[in-house]
Formats: C-alpha cells, sequence, structure tokens
C-alpha cells in the first residue's frame, strides 16, 4: 500500500510532527459515556452508512503528528480492504488553520477532506465552529464496548461524541534540559522562574495552540499554583502574572514544538518544556542526545494528552461508511500496539491491555535505550488528569495569546 499512498504537505515538515491537543469532559462526556449507551441514546443512534460500492480515494488531513503513529495502521487497512479504498491520500496543516479550511469546503458543498487526525486543539475548535459530523451516538453500533475497552474513559468524554479518542498519554509537562549547562534541576515553578530570570533567554516553549508540550504546561501549572479553578481559565489569579513574569526571560515563542528541541539540541537553550512522548521521541532522533535529562516538579499532576478521529460534515454516505470503518480498525488490539512508534506519543495506546511487547521489534529496539523508569513510576503514582473542556481550552488559548505570547510569537 505504501506505493500507492500520495502526501501533500501545507504545512512546515519536521521528520515527527507539529503537535497537538487538550480538551475536557462535559456533563455529556463525563455523564453519557462514562456510563454508557442507555435508552435514550440508543433511540438516537442513526442506521450505519453503507460501506463503498467500488473502491473510494480517501484523504485525510493530518494537524498533530498522528501520522507518525496511525499511518501504518492506516495502510493496514487500506492494503486488507482494496474493495473499498482505491489510494489515501495524505494532508498536513497546523491546527489552528484547520477549521477555516474545512468550513470553507463546506460552504462551497465541495467537500475534499475526509478524515482528520487532530488532537483536542482543532477538535475543541471544530466543535466551536460545528464543522464536525457527531459520530456517538449516532454510530455507537459501529463501536461495541467502546468506553469499557477504554484506558480513560474520560478522554473520550472530551470529544462530546465529535470525534474517536485513538492515542492517549505524552504525560506532561515535563522539562527537557542540557544536563552540562544545569547541574541541578529546579524542583518548583517558583525555582524555574528564579533560575529563568538569572539565565535569559535559555528556557523555551512553543505557543499553546500549536504544542502538546505548551498545552501540557498551561494546564498544569494551575495545579502546581494552588488555583481554586484549576479548570477555569479565567479564574485564574496566579497562572497569568506567573506567565507573565516568566516571559520577560524568553526570546521567544515558536509556532510549533519541533523548533524548541532543535534548538535545545544545538545548544542554543538549556531547558525546552516537553512532555514524555516528546522526550523520548527526540532522543530516539538524535534531535536531542539520549543522556540529556529530564524533571517534573515536585507534587505534579499529571495532565494526559489525547488525539482523535473527526469527521467533517459533508460526506457521501459510502464515503462516511468507509471512514467509519476504518476509525473501528485503528482501535483492534493489534492495530492499537504501532502507535508505541518511536515514543512520541508514550505510551501511546488508548485501548486496554496493549502492552510495548505487542509493538513491532523495530518500536521496542529504538525505546528501550531512551525509556525513562521515573516516567514510567510517575505514570503509577501521580495524580493524572484530563484536559481541559473544548471552550475553555479555546478560551485558555485566547488569554495566553493576549495577555503571553503577544508580540513575541515566532
Amino acid at each position: 500500500m505504501r506505493g500507492r499512498c500520495h502526501v501533500e504537505s501545507d504545512g512546515k515538515a519536521f521528520k515527527r510532527r507539529a503537535f497537538l491537543i487538550g480538551a475536557g469532559a462535559t456533563a455529556l462526556g463525563a455523564g453519557l459515556w462514562s456510563r454508557g449507551l442507555g435508552a435514550v441514546e440508543a433511540a438516537q443512534a442513526a442506521a450505519l452508512p453503507p460501506m463503498p460500492s467500488r473502491p473510494l480515494a480517501l484523504t485525510i488531513i493530518d494537524v498533530a503528528g498522528q501520522l507518525q503513529l496511525t499511518k501504518a495502521i492506516i495502510e493496514d487497512y487500506a492494503k486488507s480492504h482494496g474493495q473499498y479504498v482505491s489510494q489515501v491520500n495524505y494532508q498536513q496543516a497546523t491546527a489552528p488553520e484547520l477549521p477555516a479550511k474545512i468550513k470553507a469546503q463546506q460552504l462551497a458543498n465541495q467537500l475534499q477532506i475526509h478524515m482528520v487526525l487532530t488532537g483536542s486543539d482543532a477538535l475543541s475548535a471544530g466543535i466551536v465552529q460545528d464543522i464536525w459530523q457527531r459520530i456517538l451516538p449516532d454510530f455507537q453500533q459501529k463501536f461495541p464496548n467502546l468506553i469499557g475497552n477504554y484506558q480513560q474513559p474520560k478522554a473520550q468524554g472530551l470529544a462530546q461524541g465529535y470525534g474517536i479518542l485513538d492515542v492517549f498519554g505524552n504525560y506532561g509537562p515535563t522539562f527537557t534540559y542540557n544536563p552540562a549547562k544545569l547541574p541541578s534541576p529546579p524542583k518548583t515553578p517558583d525555582d524555574l522562574l528564579q533560575w529563568a530570570k538569572s539565565n535569559p533567554q535559555q528556557l523555551i516553549y512553543a505557543r499553546p495552540a500549536n504544542s502538546g508540550p505548551g498545552r501540557s504546561f498551561l494546564m498544569g501549572l494551575p495545579y502546581l499554583l494552588g488555583e481554586a479553578q484549576p479548570r477555569e481559565p479565567q479564574s485564574w489569579t496566579k497562572v497569568w502574572p506567573y506567565y507573565q513574569q516568566l516571559g520577560q526571560s524568553i526570546q521567544y515563542y515558536p509556532t510549533g514544538t519541533a523548533g524548541t528541541f532543535q534548538e535545545l539540541g544545538q545548544g542554543a537553550r538549556t531547558i525546552a518544556v516537553s512532555t514524555m512522548g516528546w522526550d523520548l521521541n527526540v532522543r530516539a532522533l538524535g534531535v536531542v542526545p539520549k543522556n540529556f535529562g529530564a524533571f517534573t516538579f515536585t507534587g505534579e499532576h499529571l495532565v494526559a494528552d489525547t488525539q482523535y478521529i473527526c469527521v467533517p460534515k459533508g460526506n457521501s454516505p459510502e464515503m462516511l461508511g468507509l471512514v467509519l470503518d476504518l476509525i473501528a480498525w485503528t482501535l483492534r488490539p493489534d492495530q492499537q500496539a504501532k502507535v508505541y512508534d518511536t515514543g512520541y506519543f508514550y505510551p501511546g495506546p488508548a485501548v486496554k491491555g496493549v502492552t510495548l511487547a505487542m509493538a513491532p521489534k523495530d518500536s521496542q529496539d529504538t525505546l528501550a535505550p531512551v525509556r525513562r523508569k521515573s516516567f514510567d513510576d510517575l505514570i503509577r503514582s501521580q495524580p493524572i488528569e484530563i484536559p481541559l473542556d473544548p471552550d475553555k481550552l479555546v478560551q485558555a488559548f485566547q488569554i495566553w495569546d493576549q495577555r503571553v505570547g503577544a508580540n513575541k510569537l515566532k
């Protein structure tokens, strides 16, 4: 199938991706999906659309770097389902530009994007702009025991029925650093602030609206700083002043995560805000030396990262049938094992019981020298939070852009 796939890119390429995500569990998410499909929801379920009567060309756009994790899964589906798939075309874009791109196609009644791989950033913006096809409970029968199979059912609730969780993990915030320049890493946010003041321009992180590590830092700080309502960005009285003080020591904020690690690896910075997945991946790829260290703050709440598959409104019935079938395929345990990849979204699988021992051998061999026991210990021992609700996440992005990132984006 690799020979039949065509890749298009309208975003900057980095060998690994341009990261994603965060969202939140509304009453619908936390209630409906945690308790399963009830009688009322079952009554809302629609008949499944038909599968294609002839092979179709499928176009998928990735705004979260997810293809790195799921492209092999998609290609395996296409290879084994040639009666439905004639070709897979891939596009890449940034999360902020996606909703307008899809909305324009929908208004022109010329939808050219059939499936979207996204983090909670574009998921959230798309929900607000009403561009997504509702999948649950409408097509619940396509995903039997969906909630029971998930590692973290609440993470599916973040999608409010407009996406399907297919990758989970990448906990943060963590920090990757050069041990030769930082023999004793900070233990608290205040330690980091004081260090940054004494070492200007040596800390770097990317704009949260288009960066997994940036989002994790944004959503993790309220717990660390003791905000009374850590899931209500407008109520934060400590986070925003902290960011503004920290920003006085930061040269600029890249619009994507990849550049932050390139600068760290090249020696221009000492600390890059990270997540577990990014830390493992950039060291596995050699972007950052394998011996670079990592730290987290004392008493930290880990914020899980989430990735989803969304479907734009406007697909033909047969195309919708194909896309739903492909989504169900991605949740099979044998396919989920492939998302361990090179650690980008560590651990990665969204469903239960998928171990690293089930992953392809090259993934196991790649991860062995960069895995950190401290990360696995943290996952087992620390509180884990799901991302903010979609509207709250968008709100947090807007406040950060206005109060923190203004005039310093690059």
